[in-house]
């Protein structure tokens, strides 16, 4: 598995804090779907908030397009119930649900022009034309395309086709839009600059936004709460900083972002891990710790006498421009890695400090 290093969690405008006490618009119960034998959402539960970035991270295979899709109609569900402002979504038709999903393939019709895309659920639905033309000029608005409403989809870039994407869905003015994976197609720089337009217009027209991806970095750059799945189960629901810095399991705290996990015995109060010993609260026996890289420092002039310092050996180091990751071996060969300030010169055997609260204990998961 491809790990992201992540340097900062998001911080965005309705925090996780903020999510469990807003209204609830989604909620999802015990939802369980079967392909044959294998069964694909295993009891998953979620509750979104009205106006929330959710994302749906996992790997492939993990259940989250299964999800979105139960969600929107597009899979039945063989057990649990799926509401949405007080409504059962899953004993209805997809058309007869406020919601909405932007895929990975946009799917624009290429005979018509970005104005006509936009406006086709409108016609089919029988909306008045003077209305159409309203709410058409109100989307292309949204999504900073009105000058391109006369060009064709061959016309225009890829990230202007998924803003015309977005804009189609957003002319119906769902109380819920559904993404999946659509950044995906994008080159690197594309997808980073329309990460940003994407949730500043979340911001600004407040709709529910539930987002797939198996992208990491791009969850956490983008979302208010990540939901993790893993085999069909949540593995845990929390902001990108809960997520990151208090991972629930082995399994999230090396799914985001890069880490130590730690297994330890603990007696009295103090968790031993090889030649490697810190305090902390958890109750005798054996625990998992996650210690990310970064929390790792170099400890050439002691600064705080709580900090907990060790001597390792400087195996191996990768230059990654402001940082560099750093291969430690420490007595009794435990192997760490460390991430700090990139430096012209390193000794080759040095010490480095911690301190014990960013040593987080995990489930150690299967």
């Amino acid at each position: 598995m491809t790990t992201v290093h992540i340097a900062a969690a998001h911080d965005s405008s309705l925090g996780a804090r903020d999510a469990e006490h807003a209204t609830t618009l989604l909620a999802v119960r015990s939802v369980r779907k079967r392909f044959g034998p294998l069964e694909v959402l295993r009891g998953v539960s979620v509750d979104v908030a009205e106006g929330e970035f959710l994302t749906i991270l996992g790997e492939s295979g993990s259940g989250k397009t299964t999800l979105l899709r139960a969600i929107a109609g597009f899979e039945p569900i063989d057990d649990g119930e799926i509401w949405m402002g007080g409504e059962r979504l899953d004993t209805l038709p997809p058309y007869r649900r406020r919601v909405n999903t932007v895929f990975q393939h946009y799917a624009l019709f290429p005979h018509l022009t970005v104005a006509d895309n936009v406006a086709y659920g409108l016609r089919i639905a029988g909306v008045a034309k003077a209305e159409i033309a309203l709410r058409v000029n109100e989307a292309l608005a949204m999504v900073k395309m009105t000058d391109q409403a006369r060009k064709y989809p061959a016309k225009i870039s890829g990230g202007q086709q998924q803003r015309v994407a977005l804009a189609r869905a957003l002319v119906n003015r769902p109380r819920l839009l559904l993404l999946d994976e659509p950044l995906a197609a994008l080159d690197a720089n594309l997808r980073t600059q329309m990460q940003d337009e994407l949730k500043a217009l979340q911001r600004s027209v407040g709709v529910t936004f539930v987002f797939v991806t198996h992208d990491q970095a791009e969850a956490m750059a983008i979302s208010d709460r990540i939901a993790i799945l893993r085999g069909g189960q949540l593995e845990q629901l929390a902001s990108p900083r809960d997520i990151y810095h208090r991972p629930a399991s082995a399994y999230v705290a090396t799914f985001v972002g890069r880490t130590n996990l730690l297994d330890c015995a603990v007696s009295s109060g103090i968790a031993t891990c090889r030649s490697l010993s810190f305090p902390c609260a958890h109750p005798d026996g054996a625990a998992m710790f996650s210690l990310r890289p970064e929390a790792i420092r170099l400890s050439d002039r002691p600064t705080d006498i709580s900090a907990v310092r060790f001597r390792a050996m400087v195996r191996g180091r990768t230059f990654q421009g402001p940082t560099e990751l750093l291969a430690l071996e420490c007595a009794g060969g435990l192997s760490i890695v460390a991430r700090v300030p990139a430096r012209t010169a390193l000794g080759h055997e040095m010490d480095f400090e911690f301190f014990a609260d960013d040593a987080v204990a995990v489930e150690r998961g299967v």
